[in-house]
């Protein structure tokens, strides 16, 4: 029988670089716990779904629980929906202990901790374990996590050109580790609903993919690399406009208001990462993998990782940790 656990656990932190979060005003100088909450659900629908759970879009009427028998996802038992709160208060803590309220900055040291407000199983803290150990690796948090980086002079420590949301855990908490099938057995319960993913239903480990100590980036003010992989007009006067305009170029690039699917991160070396998602009937991870060919010539197979790859080591011995 699962163990179920009212004990706080904490994960130490390393910001890699700064972590923005961003108030009412979108003023990223401060440490909004919100923002952070909101960023690691996310992610924790992308590993449910890679695990062939239902995980539900907060933001869709159509598509978030409760649904019409009342039923919630895996996600909403454990970060809560309409009618049902959290399992746990998350705090998030500076070096001393004390609630972080300035911004998490470069090299700084922090925090999160989750305490129980109702008794949690072993799968739910091995899910945000997972959650964590992904965005550390090979992922990034924040309400904002990279803009266009360069390799102009003149132009690196420019806002726009700054990395945000890199992390490293220092020190995990001793977490009672579920294996694969035991996991997926727990995402596919009976009593969860099952929710039509639709339009967001690339955001799945299944479809994500990431290229570690690469990234792409501007050169000049005629090639880009990061607009040569998403089909933009590489001249910076062309602004947004799709020189190949291709339906899976449309969508990679992102429509106005709408995220980019490609996430490229320079700085700091060590957690240098590209890392991005494909949508099943447009685009395979395969033509990624050309794609990405066609930027970085000498890019190697196995530099090229998929999610379930990857998930197999998250679930590893080695924790899939960075070395």
């Amino acid at each position: 029988m699962t163990a179920l656990s009212s004990t706080s656990r904490e994960w130490v932190l390393k910001a890699q670089s700064p972590i923005w979060t961003g108030d009412a005003d979108r003023n990223g100088g401060r440490t909004v716990t919100t923002g952070l909450l909101g960023s690691l659900r996310w992610w924790f629908e992308v590993l449910v779904r890679g695990l062939g759970g239902s995980a539900c879009d907060p933001a869709e009427s159509d598509g978030r629980c409760p649904d019409k028998n009342d039923k919630h996802c895996v996600v909403c038992e454990l970060l809560g929906c309409t009618g049902r709160a959290r399992k746990f208060r998350f705090d998030v803590l500076d070096e001393a202990g004390k609630v972080k309220r300035d911004q998490i900055k470069k090299d700084g040291t922090f925090r999160f901790r989750f305490t129980p407000l109702h008794p949690m199983r072993d799968e739910e803290w091995t899910l945000l374990d997972l959650t964590l150990r992904l965005i550390a690796d090979y992922g990034a948090i924040g309400g904002k996590t990279v803009y266009k980086p360069t390799n102009e002079p003149n132009r690196q420590n420019a806002s726009h050109h700054r990395d945000y949301g890199l992390i490293q855990i220092h020190q995990p908490p001793r977490v009672t580790s579920k294996a694969k099938d035991e996991l997926k057995s727990y995402v596919d319960l009976s009593r969860w609903c099952r929710v039509n993913h639709g339009d967001f239903a690339w955001a799945s480990l299944e479809h994500f993919w990431c290229v570690k100590g690469r990234y792409l980036a501007r050169d000049g003010n005629n090639q880009s690399s990061f607009n040569r992989l998403l089909g933009r007009s590489m001249k910076k006067n062309r602004g947004q406009q799709l020189f190949q305009d291709t339906p899976a170029d449309r969508w990679l690039a992102g429509l106005q208001q709408e995220s980019k699917k490609v996430f490229s991160f320079k700085e700091p070396e060590e957690a240098r990462r590209t890392f991005g998602f494909v949508k099943p009937g447009l685009l395979t991870l395969d033509q990624m993998r050309e794609r990405l060919n066609g930027v970085w010539q000498d890019l190697k197979n196995e530099e090229f990782l998929t999610g379930p790859t990857i998930l197999d080591r998250l679930l590893s011995n080695t924790g899939g940790r960075a070395r």
